[in-house]
């Protein structure tokens, strides 16, 4: 069997830098999870995209290389890029059935725009081993349905964090966002995720589904502008919709071909 497998980088305009991810559109149904699982794996990015159409509709599923995933903010946005640059499609939007429910995704000009439910965050204490991950103590704590989010004083911190990912690691959950206010932008963030088999994962586009109603209060801003500051780096517009966030950015193909299973 063959499969039709691209290779975009998201959230950014110019290959090498944003989140790289994998997007394999599907002929028919589902391939077995271990199939799924095996390519993502062999791919070694952070997510690979699968998507497929039937009677119901487009539907999406997205694997690390070791796990499945819930919800991916930029292997959406990479599979989105594909539907609208490589099917020949007359469409301004794409709506994509998922685990978490259906995600949208609309041209905006040179964007595009996902619309996710917006994560639920509670104020939690600073825990000895969440302490132990980083090289500075954060200002807050707050648990989200998957993540943890560590909000810290300044960019500089965000940016030169010294970090322990075998502890990181230890920490019950998908993962931990750290972040602050932003210098040039609204605010910064890494995001840190062994547990499912990303060290530092470039641009975490579902992170800002808890970042985006966070930062929205504090700053009494609607619409934000949010920069990643992982190696890569990568550049995000967020809206603050209440129940639903939206997050615009760009996209680029680096790579497309095919797979032989």
């Amino acid at each position: 069997m063959k499969l039709k497998m691209y290779h975009v980088d998201s959230f950014t305009d110019r290959p090498f830098s944003g989140n790289p991810a994998g997007v394999c559109p599907l002929p028919a149904g589902w391939p077995d999870d271990e199939l799924m699982q095996n390519i993502a794996h062999e791919n070694n990015l952070a997510e690979t995209a699968f998507y497929k159409k039937d009677s119901g509709g487009h539907h999406i599923r997205w694997f690390t290389p070791t796990v499945e995933v819930d919800l991916c903010g930029h292997a959406t946005l990479a599979a989105a890029h594909i539907y609208f640059t490589q099917e020949n499609i007359a469409a301004s939007s794409i709506s994509f059935g998922s685990r978490s429910g259906t995600l949208t995704v609309r041209k905006d000009d040179e964007f595009l725009t996902m619309n996710f439910p917006t994560d639920k965050i509670r104020r939690v204490k600073l825990s000895a081993e969440i302490n132990a991950c980083f090289g500075a103590a954060p200002l807050e704590v707050y648990r989200g349905k998957t993540d943890y989010m560590l909000v810290f004083d300044n960019t500089e911190q965000i940016a030169n964090m010294k970090f322990d990912i075998s502890a990181i690691a230890k920490i019950n959950a998908r993962g931990v966002i750290i972040t602050a206010k932003g210098i040039s932008c609204d605010f910064v963030s890494r995001f840190f995720a062994p547990q499912v088999g990303v060290s530092e994962d470039p641009v975490t586009g579902s992170a800002h589904t808890t970042l985006t109603p966070y930062w929205s209060e504090m700053l009494n801003k609607k619409e934000l502008t949010a920069m990643q500051l992982s190696p890569r780096g990568g550049h995000l517009v967020c809206r603050n919709l209440g129940e639903r966030t939206e997050i615009s950015g760009k996209a680029v193909t680096y790579l497309f071909g095919e797979i032989a299973v």
